[in-house]
């Protein structure tokens, strides 16, 4: 049994051309695109820092009780608020625990930081006064630096300030 065709008619099949449809990803890019419209005024635009302002009068300021300042020597040794031996660039445990057990007793004696005081909504933990300085010479590597400002945090210190000074 054969199959007689007219000549116009084709008998091999034609596939239809596959064509990617790009409505919905243009769908999901217009919703991403108003995502991140939204989204970028919430992200911060800047870092807050606080400058300190110029005093009201040529009076002498005493200097506040509650300041920690860990002063690196030319010597790569360590000092706390003019205490000596507090270790070395190298060996920061002795500071380390010094600082540990001072914040422990600010915790106890509620010792809070003068802008958190009022803040009953957060964490006890979170108000106390935890703020340390960082005294260094120009001629220290920024890398030693570096190594004493980890070793603050990890004693839960925060925030820090670096203070670049000229000493002998």
């Amino acid at each position: 049994m054969n199959a007689t065709y007219p000549a116009h008619v084709n008998t091999t099949l034609t596939h239809p051309k596959p064509n990617i449809n790009v409505t919905p990803l243009i769908d999901v890019l217009l919703v991403m695109l108003i995502i991140f419209m939204v989204l970028s005024p919430l992200r911060p635009a800047r870092f807050l820092a606080k400058v300190p302002s110029q005093p009201a009068s040529d009076l002498p300021i005493d200097p506040n009780p509650r300041t920690l300042v860990v002063t690196i020597k030319t010597d790569r040794t360590l000092m706390l608020n003019g205490l000596t031996d507090m270790g070395s660039v190298d060996d920061m445990s002795k500071l380390s625990a010094t600082l540990v057990d001072l914040f422990q007793q600010r915790l106890l004696n509620h010792v809070y930081r003068d802008e958190l005081r009022d803040r009953v909504d957060l964490p006890e933990s979170l108000r106390i006064e935890r703020t340390v300085f960082i005294k260094a010479p120009r001629s220290i590597p920024y890398l030693e630096v570096m190594k004493v400002m980890d070793g603050i945090k990890g004693a839960g210190a925060g925030p820090l300030g670096l203070q670049i000074d000229t000493l002998d």
